[in-house]
């Protein structure tokens, strides 16, 4: 059985919810990537997420200013994450029934990134 793990991309870009969100958008740009994992803060152990949606959402609909906001103004903290050992159809199910494209995969540490399509493109389902 196809694992999370199996499919997930290693090289996470993650950002400080300190971090202003128009340098989270620099990041974004310059790696050609759609989310960014928000590192926790101090004791703090649940991880965030910024997402191309929050960025649209929470900021570009308003007109409000990206150097004026932080990413802990419109980060999504908890985020979902997923256990590197969750089957890719239970991950695919928990991203169609929270309507999400991505994910943490953490286990007591961040481990990597898995998205849809991570699953669409490096999954075997479909080639049986």
């Amino acid at each position: 059985m196809l694992k999370a793990k199996d499919i997930m991309t290693m090289e996470v870009a993650t950002i400080s919810s300190s971090a202003l969100v128009s340098e989270a958008i620099g990041l974004m740009r310059a790696n050609n990537i759609h989310a960014l994992v928000v590192k926790p803060r101090g004791s703090e152990k649940g991880y965030g997420i910024l997402t191309e949606a929050d960025l649209a959402y929470k900021v570009i609909a308003f007109g409000d200013d990206p150097k004026a906001m932080t990413v802990a103004d419109i980060m999504t903290k908890p985020c979902i994450s997923v256990n590197p050992d969750m089957s890719v159809e239970n991950v695919a199910k928990l991203f169609a029934n929270n309507r999400i494209h991505r994910a943490p995969v953490i286990k007591d540490d961040l481990l990597g990134i898995i998205s849809v399509t991570d699953i669409m493109l490096k999954g075997k389902w479909w080639q049986d």
